[in-house]
């Protein structure tokens, strides 16, 4: 499969409908949010997460695309599976080649790169795609409900309540939001790793249809709504990042105060100037 050899800006939208996308642990699982803007936010390791799971589905683990961070895996076992191969065994420099072997065997290493040096060394890998953390839109409002068990854990529980054997328990949710993440991928370092043009379609597959196969009922609705690809034509890119991200403008319709939905907004993208950058809606 053949190398990639252009540099890729892209901004992703994506929406929640009485969800919590990603709570904070230090705020009681509320959905994150910035203290001093109220816009929600939801990290880039929640989001490669997603990626991550997809993969594993899609993929389901075979060889070139085990996942290195995955449910329940210890990593230095991951990476002693590296040195005991033949090849790593018998090359001159141990580390490089353990390195290699990780990015060639696991697709979230060569995708998104690893510290890998926790136990036998396998070395520092940095990823050819990068993400910001994903904004809202608009500031956020999140509720809490409380919720009603109609069972306990244990007979001792029971005999406390008298039989009644009910338990209270509280739900953050964020009635509606439209996030806004920007991502990179650089040619370079998709050299150094080993990605390539299929790594590269799994990827946006993945963004595409990431939430539909992690679905959970704390998250709500999660929907993937536009992926808007900036390609350009050589290694190093055309314009800057930021420029072309400034072409892309995300307003709420007029007359709505309160978005509900995502056909409450408009998406529009200005024209783009710049020689050698083509604009690419993925979705």
């Amino acid at each position: 499969m053949a190398d990639i050899n252009k540099r890729f800006d892209f901004v992703y939208l994506f929406d929640v409908q009485d969800g919590n996308p990603n709570g904070d642990p230090d705020a009681g699982n509320l959905p994150r949010v910035d203290a001093e803007t109220g816009m929600g936010l939801v990290t880039d390791v929640c989001l490669k997460r997603k990626v991550r799971n997809y993969v594993q589905v899609a993929k389901g683990l075979c060889d070139g695309y085990d996942i290195f961070v995955k449910e329940k895996a210890v990593l230095n076992t991951e990476i002693d599976k590296a040195h005991d191969d033949s090849e790593v065994k018998n090359a001159k420099d141990k580390t490089e080649a353990a390195r290699k072997f990780m990015c060639k065997n696991y697709y979230d290493i060569r995708t998104f790169g690893a510290l890998m040096t926790t136990g036998k060394n396998a070395g520092q890998v940095r990823g050819p795609i990068q993400l910001t953390f994903a904004r809202s839109i608009d500031p956020i409002v999140a509720s809490e409900h409380s919720i009603t068990r109609m069972a306990v854990a244990t007979e001792k529980e029971a005999e406390k309540q008298g039989g009644d054997n009910h338990t209270m328990g509280r739900k953050a949710t964020v009635p509606y939001a439209l996030y806004l993440c920007h991502g990179f991928i650089s040619a370079n370092l998709a050299k150094q790793t080993g990605f390539n043009e299929e790594d590269l379609k799994l990827f946006w597959d993945a963004l595409k249809n990431m939430f539909d196969v992690d679905r959970s009922a704390a998250r709500g609705l999660m929907s993937a709504q536009k992926i808007i690809v900036f390609e350009h034509d050589s290694e190093l890119g055309n314009a800057p990042a930021n420029k072309l991200f400034d072409l892309v403008k995300v307003e709420k319709k007029a007359g709505v105060s309160v978005p509900r939905r995502f056909d409450d907004y408009i998406v529009t993208i200005n024209e783009c100037k710049f020689k050698g950058v083509k604009v690419v809606e993925m979705l």
